[in-house]
């Protein structure tokens, strides 16, 4: 009889898809989840452990196949979190190898990469995406042959070897040996005669098809993360086809920058607002309203960074856990002569009071000005100096010229 102890964990069926699956997980542990519930911590493990089996597709063709018992035997040659399930259902696996003879695999064809742009919205609340990609699939009509049965002959130009090597004399004694492709049959060691070959392929065993992937994107996922689709890559005759790899690429955030489970994001306040307390709306990436208070006398330095536990970014597999969210605070100061005399005193009273200085005496002592100063000025001042009041008008052949100074 099948093995449905762990459809039955989720509370779905043999037949359940992949977003069906993905869908009971989430439900379950959820409500399960030992910070919502201290006391299921084995019940959320055997949720964990159902879906990690049943999320895989090859793991999940094993256990379809062979039950538990499969997987304990490396059915398929699958790997297998032995420790989570050797204490779930009485130590069936003892290891995450497998040992038994393994029948001899065919060769795998090479994985197809194919980026998916995502924003931190999408890896925050989670995302199913549907992307169209062309493949190569192998003929239906003629099974991958070419054409009809009998119609293949061995390469005669190469031998059948897919390879031709000629011979050339560098010198006398000295021979290079010089190995390529066969033109003729184009590496296959095998031709086909034109009336022979295949009217739906024309004799290339391989057709393009349109595919189109469903991608889950889960809450947590990283920039860089990759997302297999085993056996979905191009498929070539006597070969496993390989695996098509969807990366994610996040693209950048207008407020949010993002460091494994955290955000950061930074905010511009007033002087007053420093100094007397604020309140201010963050539109987070679901969508809510945090409103963010300050109490009055609590002083927000230039550049400090205060915290919102709990409010970053939800954890990969582990949703209901969450980073923290770090606000870093800028300070704008109030423009030069904002107040009269009158109301700066006034407001000199409320502030700390200044440091007394010491004002001395005497000859050596001179008060200077204090200008505005900014990078460009000061190149040109430099720039002025190449000239200098006392140089020669003759050696010049004209008037002397002096740097302007306002």
């Amino acid at each position: 009889m099948a093995d449905n102890r762990l459809y039955e964990i989720l509370g779905v069926s043999r037949t359940s898809s992949d977003a069906e699956i993905k869908k009971a997980y989430y439900k379950l542990a959820k409500t399960y989840h030992p910070d919502k519930n201290p006391e299921a911590g084995d019940k959320f493990k055997e949720i964990s452990s159902a879906f990690e089996v049943l999320s895989d597709p090859e793991k999940r063709e094993v256990y379809d196949r062979y039950g538990l018992d499969g997987l304990k035997e490396g059915a398929g040659g699958a790997g297998f979190p032995g420790d989570i399930f050797g204490d779930l259902f009485g130590g069936l696996f003892g290891m995450s190898g497998f040992s038994g003879g393994r029948r001899p695999s065919r060769r795998k064809g090479e994985d197809t990469f194919h980026p998916l742009r995502v924003s931190l919205e999408d890896l925050y609340n989670g995302k199913t995406s549907k992307l169209q990609l062309r493949k190569t699939v192998i003929c239906k009509k003629c099974q991958g042959n070419g054409g009809k049965q009998g119609a293949k002959k061995t390469c005669g130009s190469c031998n059948g070897r897919g390879v031709t090597v000629r011979m050339r004399q560098l010198a006398p004694g000295m021979v290079q040996q010089m190995q390529s492709v066969c033109q003729q049959c184009h590496g296959e060691g095998e031709t086909i005669s034109e009336k022979d070959r295949c009217k739906e392929c024309k004799g290339a065993k391989v057709v393009q098809e349109t595919k189109i992937l469903e991608v889950h994107v889960d809450k947590g996922m990283k920039d860089g993360q990759r997302i297999p689709f085993h056996g979905e890559g191009d498929q070539t005759p006597g070969m496993d086809p390989g695996d098509i790899v969807i990366v994610l690429q996040q693209k950048e955030h207008e407020t949010f920058t993002r460091r494994d489970a955290d955000l950061y994001c930074t905010y511009n306040l007033g002087l007053t607002e420093a100094l007397c307390g604020f309140e201010f709306v963050l539109k987070h990436l679901d969508d809510r309203d945090l409103i963010i208070k300050n109490p009055a006398g609590q002083v927000i330095e230039p550049g400090c960074v205060r915290c919102v536990m709990k409010e970053g970014m939800p954890r990969y597999r582990n949703p209901f856990n969450k980073g923290n969210l770090y606000v870093k605070f800028n300070i704008g100061f109030p423009p030069s002569n904002f107040a009269d005399e009158k109301h700066l005193k006034a407001l000199e009273k409320l502030l700390p009071p200044r440091p007394t200085v010491e004002i001395p005496e005497g000859e050596h002592v001179e008060e200077v000005d204090l200008m505005d100063y900014s990078p460009s000025s000061n190149d040109r001042e430099r720039r002025g100096e190449a000239y200098h009041e006392d140089d020669d008008d003759d050696e010049h052949g004209g008037p002397r010229v002096q740097c302007a100074h306002q």
